[in-house]
């Protein structure tokens, strides 16, 4: 079930964490990834393998990646974050979350919801 951002848009600065909610709405699906880790290649992989071509934002490809990284752990709750994923501008949350949507068949209809997915 996605989680709700409360943050506003009017005045993006520089504020990692509204970054965050900046870049989490910019597009249908959004992800947040490591070029390197293998668990985020898995994740873009599945959404490519849907038909879709998500928004990834690489943190380590990314000067304030760092800052952003924190940001998300936050968001998240804990100090492990590398692949977040947002559908409408919504955290869906890690790889777990996002599995076990798949999985139990909830991520679909999030997509099609989103105007991400079609059919």
């Amino acid at each position: 079930m996605p989680m709700s951002l409360s943050l506003s848009l009017r005045s993006i600065g520089s504020d990692p964490m509204e970054r965050v909610v900046q870049l989490a709405s910019e597009s249908a699906v959004v992800i947040f990834s490591v070029s390197s880790c293998c668990m985020c290649h898995a994740v873009k992989r599945l959404f490519c393998g849907m038909g879709m071509n998500p928004t990834v934002h690489e943190l380590d490809q990314d000067p304030r990646g760092e800052e952003i990284e924190k940001a998300l752990s936050r968001l998240l709750g804990n100090s492990q974050t590398v692949l977040v994923v947002f559908i409408s501008g919504k955290l869906i949350g890690a790889m777990d979350r996002v599995m076990a949507s798949h999985i139990n068949g909830t991520l679909v209809p999030l997509l099609k919801e989103a105007g991400a997915l079609w059919l």
